[in-house]
């Protein structure tokens, strides 16, 4: 990875605002699939919050994560903010299509370092064909923060335990969620109990191969680090895939798709809060499961992209 060398960014094209939203996004409905023709990003979130500003920002690093997803280190100016989970509106000088991508990282990532992290995969769409085919360390974009599907807790709210669900490249605005929760663990422990008490998180994460679990390994070690509090279930779907090959992430991997055992044995329906993302099928069947556990509608919260 090659180290932050951006400079000073200019100021932001538009004022900047703050919405004081409540901590835990309540919208599990907010998107509607269109059956004839394949919305763009700014069509499907035309509803959803954004903030106003639209800041610059700078590519200071480039990572390939595997072999169809690129995984981009961005310099933002330093009044942006965003919350665990959420989307920007991406712009790219030249290109007229506006990208929608989830970070994949956590807003302490940002406060530490002062940048923000995409996975993005490979795709004929311009602002990910852009990514793919034509980004280079240094070049200059700009991004606006929008979504109503957030984590982000008030240090007096209840501890939830989490339940993440993903498939795909769904992982993104999840995998920026546990490492929030995980943010949040450590900051209760170093504050004596001060802070917000985190409760228990589990990731429960589908994709085609192996190679395609992106952040396995941070996911394995979050586990790791606290045990009985964090954990995980990976499922590789191809059945021509040895999950064996891999022996740091062997003992949580198998072969298949998340059933509906997976989610019994994670759900509480006065204590789970399950977040869901990837493509609509598996979220409207899995939502649908919950439901039949018992889980309160208003506590499953899910983003579709595709």
């Amino acid at each position: 990875m090659k180290k932050n060398s951006c400079s000073k960014l200019p100021p932001p094209g538009r004022g900047s605002s703050r919405l004081r939203c409540r901590a835990l996004s309540s919208c599990s409905n907010t998107r509607k699939m269109s059956s004839k023709r394949q919305m763009d990003h700014l069509e499907k979130t035309s509803k959803d919050y954004r903030q106003n500003a639209v800041y610059p920002a700078q590519v200071c690093g480039i990572i390939q994560e595997s072999d169809t997803v690129k995984r981009l280190r961005i310099s933002v100016h330093p009044d942006f903010t965003f919350k665990a989970g959420q989307w920007v509106d991406f712009f790219i000088p030249g290109v007229e299509k506006v990208g929608g991508f989830s970070m994949c990282s956590c807003p302490g990532l940002l406060q530490r370092e002062g940048v923000i992290e995409l996975a993005v995969k490979k795709a004929l769409h311009p602002p990910a064909h852009w990514i793919h085919t034509a980004c280079t360390v240094g070049a200059h974009v700009a991004m606006r923060v929008g979504g109503n599907f957030f984590f982000d807790p008030r240090p007096a709210d209840p501890p939830a335990d989490l339940l993440l669900v993903a498939g795909g490249v769904g992982i993104n605005p999840l995998y920026s969620v546990l490492l929030h929760a995980a943010h949040l663990a450590r900051q209760h422990h170093a504050s004596g109990g001060r802070d917000y008490r985190m409760g228990s998180a589990h990731m429960l994460y589908s994709a085609k191969s192996v190679q395609e679990l992106l952040f396995k390994n941070t996911i394995v070690e979050l586990s790791r680090e606290f045990p009985g509090q964090f954990s995980c279930d990976l499922l590789v779907t191809e059945p021509s895939q040895d999950p064996a090959r891999d022996q740091n992430i062997l003992p949580v991997t198998r072969r298949g798709r998340i059933t509906e055992a997976d989610l019994r044995a994670h759900v509480d329906p006065q204590r789970t809060l399950c977040y869901l993302c990837g493509p609509p099928p598996m979220i409207e069947a899995i939502s649908q499961s919950l439901i039949d556990l018992g889980l309160p509608k208003d506590r499953i919260l899910f983003e579709k992209w595709w």
